[in-house]
């Protein structure tokens, strides 16, 4: 399925020289057993897209949500654009918090809101005028391809539908940075490849840093290996042995971070775990 194209980008690309985004160091966290996350660091850059890979129940979702300030960790420090939120006060973190945008298993809609009001949700809370939030609006959803279901209830949705919408949601403030929680869990292969598509027209259109969590290689590898081509409007394969330069890999396993660099180098990983998930 191919998605709508848009002629340019609503904001500029982020400056090269700017620092990372958010940088983890040394963060554990325990919920009164072992470590769910154990020393875990690493950092995403401007323009950068990170594909956190591992298999269920590794912690992949209690790190997203550390990025954020959803979660505090026991140990270690957590930094977001440049401010260091491990225990900076919950009404702080609302400003930061609102840099980035969020997509959450399942798509995490309020059924009993229109397509319009789930997508408009934070700016219906900032009180932002009905005319620019429906302009807003319309403009997220062209974005995902899905202006038809602006006064829709996600009832009447398909599962894919409803995460795109949730992708929509996630790009209505332009975020600094963005972030995917498993955006293609439970979804059939073709309906998953439409949403990756989407993920990489929006990080090839907008190119905002992003930290992707999945289990799935062949999306992790489709992120990797395609491009968006706007004058097509849809993913196209880089040339062969090419692949996209700020996409790289991040691996748990065991609470840990095992793996930490380019498609090229995971592939050659003589890691026993990377090589066992990987085959």
């Amino acid at each position: 399925m191919s998605l709508i194209s848009i002629s340019k980008p609503l904001d500029p690309a982020p400056s090269p020289e700017a620092g990372p985004v958010t940088v983890m160091r040394n963060v554990t966290i325990a919920f009164g057993g072992p470590p769910v996350l154990e020393d875990i660091s690493f950092s995403v850059a401007p323009g950068e897209t990170r594909v956190l890979l591992g298999p269920a129940g590794v912690g992949k979702s209690v790190l997203l949500k550390l990025v954020n300030g959803l979660l505090r960790p026991d140990r270690g420090s957590v930094l977001l654009f440049g401010e260091e939120i491990t225990r900076m006060p919950e009404e702080q973190l609302f400003p930061i918090r609102a840099r980035t945008g969020m997509v959450f298993q399942e798509g995490a809609l309020f059924d009993s809101l229109t397509v319009r009001d789930n997508v408009a949700y934070q700016l219906i809370q900032e009180r932002v005028p009905d005319e620019e939030i429906d302009s807003r609006v319309r403009e997220a959803l062209s974005f995902v391809g899905l202006e038809e279901t602006f006064s829709l209830f996600p009832a009447s949705l398909s599962g894919g539908m409803k995460r795109r919408v949730a992708i929509a949601r996630a790009l209505i403030h332009h975020p600094e940075l963005l972030l995917y929680d498993s955006p293609t869990a439970g979804l059939d292969p073709v309906t998953s490849t439409t949403i990756i598509e989407l993920i990489v027209k929006q990080r090839d259109f907008y190119n905002t840093p992003a930290l992707l969590v999945t289990h799935r290689l062949q999306d992790a590898f489709t992120m990797c290996t395609n491009r968006f081509d706007p004058q097509l409007g849809k993913m196209v394969p880089l040339p062969k042995g090419q692949t996209h330069s700020n996409t790289t890999f991040l691996m748990l396993a065991e609470g840990r971070l095992i793996f930490d660099g380019s498609l090229h180098k995971l592939l050659r990983s003589e890691d026993s775990f990377v090589r066992e998930f990987l085959e």
